[in-house]
């Protein structure tokens, strides 16, 4: 009885073993994996080189190229104002006017000294050459001649001090003071900015100090004009790395010849650095495992073989691919779940690029 059963035993379990080791139909080969599996359906993507680039995003506050806050040298009282809120007004224009009653008095007096001077002098001149008077009287009104000029160009600079003129070309702010108003040294009359080009500071992280420099160029975008880029130009680079941050400050100018972005505004700004031919892959065509990258690479006899990458930058659809891949060979991106190291695979695509196949838009990287 006990030799029945060992022998049943026996044939039972060469039969389980014969199950397992057939081969399936359709004459799939089997892989490590594969549990004698037929080829699994897969799409390929070329692998290729392409232009790419590190898009860095950041934020900065508009600041205007010129910016003051207008105000007089002396304290008097306002005779005249020649502006209005938000007046546009080109450099040396007439804003206010200060009494200037005493001055112009005290001006025509010196004026009457110089000339008086100068008529002594041009005299003695001329009297020099007969040897009627001597080099010292000579040089006496000469000197006389000098210090009148010099008080009249005293009267002249205190009368101009009373005359608060644009320094230069932009655009006013609100109107402080009236006519009548007494004003001092320390009255804000008006701000003004000139606005025709905008300044932007931003920030970005340590590790891009060494591609930037002056010349790159900038976008940047403003939350009041969605859809409207603003271009600019990386104008210098700040001279320090921020030890807490770990970020350097770089600034910018953006042309804003129409005026509409104004001080003070909150910008998005974009900076392409590093541009560079590379070798890319399809994003999905990675595998992570264990802090790793893969990729399935199928080879002339449609075989799959795991092959371990290194990364670079990434963007939307497309991974850099610095080591472990060349261009030309095929890589799988769709069925990448179903397939086992050293499985046959059935190729569904001709192959396109990974180009063509996973997009060219840019991702930036956020700065904030």
């Amino acid at each position: 009885m006990l030799i029945v059963f060992v022998v049943a035993a026996i044939a039972l379990a060469y039969g389980v073993y014969a199950r397992l080791t057939a081969e399936p139909a359709g004459g799939g080969r089997p892989g490590m994996f594969g549990g004698g599996m037929g080829p699994v359906s897969v799409t390929v993507t070329e692998v290729t080189r392409q232009l790419f680039a590190d898009e860095v995003e950041s934020v900065g506050t508009a600041q205007a190229n010129e910016s003051i806050n207008l105000t007089a040298k002396v304290s008097d009282t306002v005779t005249a104002v020649h502006f209005e809120d938000g007046d546009l007004v080109e450099q040396g224009d007439i804003l206010v006017e200060l009494t200037n009653s005493a001055e112009a008095a005290r001006l025509s007096e010196v004026q009457t000294e110089v000339d008086d001077a100068r008529r002594q002098y041009e005299r003695l001149q001329s009297l020099i050459e007969t040897n009627l008077i001597s080099q010292t009287d000579l040089e006496v009104a000469r000197t006389r001649y000098d210090t009148a000029r010099a008080r009249l160009e005293g009267v002249i600079a205190n009368m101009n001090d009373r005359l608060i003129r644009a320094p230069f070309s932009g655009m006013l702010g609100f109107r402080n003071i009236s006519e009548g108003s007494l004003v001092t040294p320390s009255t804000i009359i008006t701000t003004l900015d000139d606005i025709s080009t905008i300044k932007l500071d931003f920030n970005i992280a340590e590790v891009f100090f060494a591609q930037l420099q002056p010349g790159l160029s900038v976008s940047a975008n403003s939350i009041v004009y969605r859809g409207r880029e603003f271009e600019g130009v990386v104008q210098n680079v700040g001279s320090r790395i921020d030890e807490v941050t770990r970020s350097v400050q770089v600034r910018a100018e953006i042309d804003n010849s129409d005026r509409v972005l104004r001080p003070g505004m909150l910008l998005t700004v974009g900076l392409t650095l590093n541009e560079r031919d590379t070798v890319v892959v399809p994003e999905a065509a990675l595998i992570p495992s264990q802090g790793r990258q893969y990729v399935f690479v199928v080879d002339e006899e449609s075989i799959a073989r795991r092959v371990e990458v290194e990364i670079g930058r990434r963007r939307p659809g497309l991974a850099e691919i610095v080591a472990g891949i060349v261009p030309g060979q095929r890589v799988i991106t769709q069925g990448v779940a179903q397939v086992r190291p050293g499985q046959s695979v059935r190729i569904m695509n001709s192959g396109e690029s990974s180009t063509r196949a996973a997009g060219t838009t840019v991702s930036p990287i956020d700065q904030s």
